[in-house]
């Protein structure tokens, strides 16, 4: 077991925005990856929960080829047939109506939060306000940053909006007093599981009480599925485990397997807010990313990978419980499917180094909390590898020793 902790190197032409590891991927196949060195890593981050088929599924490059060799962009000037195909099906899986495309998962989000507030404006409420959440991450826009509830990340960049009411997670009565006697709430906005918050997951009968909640007082339920949607913890997407429909419910990541891709699905309630001239995107929709979006749920339909999810998800699961049973530094082992978060009593960053120089690839988030979003093609194989790499360095970073 290796424990040198690589230090992150300077670029003198890239923005230092990001505390890399000094490690450059030249490629890739299913859940390994190797480096420009040729060292292997078996890729138990996926992109950050992007990489849905893992990497260099033989359908998906075959398909980006031949779309590639079409058209990988026109505009939204015109029609755009995939976009078309794509939107009925995520209307299918949802039981939404309507479907705007965009990049990412920000932008997603960032058009939620418009479509909440023309919301209000058009029930005549001047300053419309969104219940968010404690622990949240919705992005890094000046909106999706004042919706999020991460000081850490607020730090430099006030005044932020204060467009927002914010309540701990799965505390109906700390809901109900923060919105009693208002006027002015029109959405609750809620990740079905916090990823970057150390993988929390909303309550089954909580995210119910909400919907109620919502419809009684004419507020739209956004639901942010951008991490964990898109078939992550066995289910298309991670709020069917309650059995209710949102109103919004922003995606992203996982959609396009490592294409930039962002969709925000709406229901009845919801898909006509936005009217042209609303809301746009240079970038969304384009042939490319549809195509992209198209294969990830043909493939994942074909080869049944979102019970892979949940079979192997739970198989991890179970396996971390097990070696990890008698370490009263591992707090809790929480999530579903494959979005899991090991929670230490301590603060843990030095893990992500140590886990690649040991040849495996995993974040750690909330400072005390390793985060697993694998590809869903992830076998059980590489699940025990997966718990057999990181077990010893776990004990060791507790223990003081690494």
């Amino acid at each position: 077991m290796s424990t040198a902790t690589p230090v992150a190197p300077t670029s003198p032409h890239v923005m230092n925005t990001y505390g890399r590891l000094p490690i450059a991927m030249t490629h890739g196949m299913g859940c390994t990856v190797w480096d420009t060195d040729g060292k292997a890593y078996l890729d138990a981050l996926g992109g950050i929960a992007v990489n849905t088929l893992g990497h260099s599924h033989p359908k998906l490059v075959a398909a980006l080829r031949d779309q590639v060799g079409k058209l990988v962009h026109t505009s939204n000037y015109y029609h755009v047939p995939h976009q078309e195909t794509l939107a009925a099906q995520l209307v299918a899986m949802s039981g939404m109506t309507n479907v705007f495309f965009c990049n990412s998962g920000l932008e997603a989000n960032e058009g939620a939060l418009k479509m909440a507030r023309k919301f209000g404006h058009d029930k005549g409420i001047d300053k419309p306000k969104v219940v968010v959440y404690e622990g949240a991450f919705h992005g890094r826009s000046i909106a999706t940053l004042s919706a999020t509830g991460n000081p850490k990340i607020h730090a430099g960049f006030g005044p932020l909006l204060d467009d927002f009411i914010r309540v701990p997670l799965n505390n109906m009565d700390a809901l109900k007093a923060a919105t009693a006697e208002r006027n002015d709430v029109v959405a609750v906005f809620v990740e079905a599981i916090q990823g970057e918050g150390g993988v929390h997951p909303v309550d089954n009968a909580y995210m119910c009480d909400v919907r109620a909640l919502c419809d009684e007082r004419d507020w739209l339920l956004m639901i942010d599925e951008v991490q964990c949607g898109i078939g992550r913890t066995g289910k298309w997407f991670a709020h069917q485990w309650s059995g209710i429909t949102p109103d919004v419910m922003p995606l992203a990541k996982g959609l396009g397997s490592g294409v930039p891709i962002g969709a925000i699905v709406a229901g009845p309630k919801a898909a006509h807010i936005l009217q042209p001239g609303n809301h746009g995107s240079t970038f969304g929709g384009n042939p490319l990313a549809m195509r992209a979006g198209v294969e990830t749920l043909a493939i994942m339909r074909e080869e049944n990978i979102m019970a892979n999810a949940a079979d192997v998800g739970a198989y991890l699961q179970a396996q971390l419980q097990a070696a990890f049973a008698n370490q009263p530094g591992v707090v809790s082992i929480r999530g579903k499917g494959l979005m899991i978060g090991v929670e230490l009593n301590k603060p843990c960053g030095q893990l992500i180094g140590l886990a690649a120089a040991n040849g495996l690839l995993v974040s750690v988030t909330a400072d005390t909390v390793i985060r697993l979003v694998p590809p869903l093609i992830l076998t059980r194989n590489e699940a025990d590898k997966v718990v057999a790499i990181l077990a010893p360095l776990v004990e060791a970073v507790l223990a003081g020793h690494a």
